[in-house]
């Protein structure tokens, strides 16, 4: 009987061994499962800081994620959408594969979106990637915001016509990497082509709202003008070295320029927070474009009377902060000498800055950030016209001249604006 109750008690002992064993390695794999959907989480909230979906899906002084924001078009008011995890007025309901659709191919599962929504790049996105990024939007706490519709006019409030515009204008081609180029030049074309989504802003647009073959080559944008980026010297990033690339997108100023207008959100919601790596292979694969030659302008002379009288405007108005000959101080206030920005074709973004004033992004970097003063209320359109004439004419600079009339529709612009906000 004594040996029976030995082996009985053996048994029990194993049984609970074997049982604990068992849950045990339940509770491991529960973890290791935990750990690898929080590490794909990661990934998506860092794709997700590459597409900057916040800037767009974010209205001011509204919850994140939760739509709100209007995108002036030259079509009319497109409003961002709400995105949050709501099942009601964001896109809680929606599966990986209707997310997909929107994402990379301009559908949600109710209509056809329109290409503000920068799916013509995010075709780009892998599936490996738009799964990690569904994985992250899926965690945003909902947030009950009904957007309201968009103001587009018609023909354009047809959404039926992006049929046709995708047929013509949307190049559903995924991302194929150039075995001809490293690894290093085909993570930045990835990024830049795909998630940074740079030509949405930075590329030339047909009359139709559909890219041209200009790629990178700079274009109009809700009253600024997103700069050249190609490797030409005189308007482009020719002059910039890879580290003046990276140094722009961590800090937003560098020795030739800082950041203004639409970019230094960009900068400040996405390219500050990427990887020193990303932001090499994005450096890199803009150095690796081709060279790029543009005609420069001959340059107006000194005894020009806009630019004499922009001359003396200047030395008043601007050489407090800029210096005399426009040197500036070396990543604090930009040079204005052989600065591929003033050399802009067109003068919007300088317009903008000198009548409203510029912070530029606060980032980690540069957490004062760089910052002029408005001068809209102080000069008149043509002393503004007559300063940034003699600005793009001099200093080593060639562009065209600036007209009263090109300063006076941009503050009428800006004042419509400001009524709208008020």
């Amino acid at each position: 009987m004594a040996k029976n109750l030995l082996r009985n008690a053996l048994r029990t002992c194993m049984r609970g061994g074997m049982l604990l064993s068992a849950v045990t390695f339940m509770a491991h794999g529960a973890k290791a499962q935990d750990g690898a959907a929080d590490a794909q989480i990661e990934r998506g909230r860092y794709l997700a800081i590459a597409g900057d979906c916040l800037a767009c899906h974010t209205a001011p002084g509204g919850k994140p994620f939760a739509g709100g924001l209007d995108l002036k078009t030259p079509f009319g008011i497109i409003t961002a959408s709400n995105i949050t995890s709501d099942r009601e007025t964001g896109i809680g309901s929606w599966t990986l594969q209707q997310f997909d659709g929107a994402v990379r191919h301009g559908k949600s599962p109710t209509r056809y979106l329109y290409p503000a929504m920068p799916y013509t790049a995010y075709v780009k996105i892998t599936d490996a990637d738009l799964a990690d990024l569904w994985a992250y939007i899926r965690t945003i706490p909902p947030v009950s915001n009904r957007v309201v519709a968009n103001k587009l006019p018609f023909p354009y409030n047809i959404r039926a016509l992006m049929i046709g515009w995708n047929m013509l204008f949307f190049n559903r081609s995924p991302f194929t990497p150039d075995t001809s180029k490293s690894a290093q030049v085909n993570r930045g074309a990835y990024l830049v082509e795909g998630l940074e989504h740079c030509g949405t802003c930075h590329t030339t647009k047909n009359a139709f709202g559909g890219d041209t073959r200009a790629a990178y080559q700079g274009t109009s944008l809700q009253g600024w003008y997103a700069p050249d980026l190609s490797n030409n010297t005189h308007t482009g990033l020719g002059g910039w070295s890879a580290d003046d690339i990276v140094t722009y997108l961590r800090a937003g100023t560098n020795r030739h320029t800082a950041a203004s207008g639409p970019m230094t959100e960009t900068i400040e919601n996405s390219t500050q927070h990427l990887t020193d790596a990303d932001l090499q292979a994005i450096a890199a694969y803009f150095k690796s474009l081709p060279q790029r030659t543009v005609t420069v302008p001959t340059p107006l002379p000194p005894g020009n009377r806009q630019m004499m009288t922009g001359a003396r405007e200047f030395v008043v108005q601007c050489s407090a902060c800029h210096v005399s000959n426009g040197a500036g101080i070396a990543n604090m206030i930009p040079t204005l000498q052989n600065n591929p920005a003033v050399n802009a074709p067109n003068p919007d973004s300088l317009i903008n800055i000198v009548l409203r004033g510029t912070n530029g992004p606060v980032t980690a970097a540069n957490p004062t950030g760089a910052a002029m003063p408005s001068f809209g209320w102080k000069l008149h359109d043509d002393q503004i016209a007559g300063i940034l004439t003699y600005i793009r004419n001099s200093m080593g600079n060639a562009a065209p001249a600036v007209l009263a009339s090109d300063v006076g529709r941009a503050r009428k612009a800006i004042d419509a604006q400001q009524a709208v906000w008020h």
